[in-house]
């Protein structure tokens, strides 16, 4: 059986953030994920906030690494789910039932995109809209927002970040 999503996270020394994109994951209705935490070998107590949460996580490492695209490559080579998602350190999904609206169909896209908003003090402070058809002139535009794009486990392995 194929787990539906691989949630990478990427942190360093980001002890605040990291608990919120926890305490968000924790709530999540939606079961079928492995969760990689790939920390860079924090020194303000994210080591011990995973430790502290390491039974919610497939994987987990806290060691020195090049930046922040090595350790996404880091874990994208450890994901064995059918998509994987960037959910870093300070990212939250907005609602416990975001991951469930997203894979309650079958999903055969190798990139899907949602909207993502920027909050700031609890409050809003941009919503970045995406069309329901990507274009490329709108991609040269607007990147998607790591945080709710999900991309195929196999063509992410594929195409590394080049560090």
């Amino acid at each position: 059986m194929t787990i539906k999503l691989s949630i990478i996270t990427i942190n360093y020394n980001n002890v605040s953030g990291l608990r919120k994109t926890i305490e968000s994951v924790k709530s999540q209705t939606f079961q079928d994920y492995e969760w990689i935490v790939i920390d860079g070998g924090s020194t303000d107590g994210s080591k011990e906030l995973i430790e502290e949460n390491k039974q919610y996580f497939s994987y987990w490492v806290s060691e020195p690494d090049k930046g922040i695209y090595d350790a996404m490559n880091k874990g994208t080579v450890l994901a064995q789910g059918e998509y994987c998602q960037f959910l870093n350190s300070g990212d939250y999904l907005i609602a416990p039932d975001t991951l469930a609206k997203i894979f309650s169909k079958p999903l055969q896209a190798d990139v899907i995109y949602g909207d993502v908003w920027f909050i700031k003090d609890n409050k809003v402070i941009e919503k970045r809209t995406y069309p329901d058809q990507m274009t490329l002139s709108f991609l040269f535009r607007s990147p998607l927002g790591h945080q709710a794009t999900f991309v195929k486990t196999k063509a992410a392995q594929k195409h590394l970040y080049r560090t």
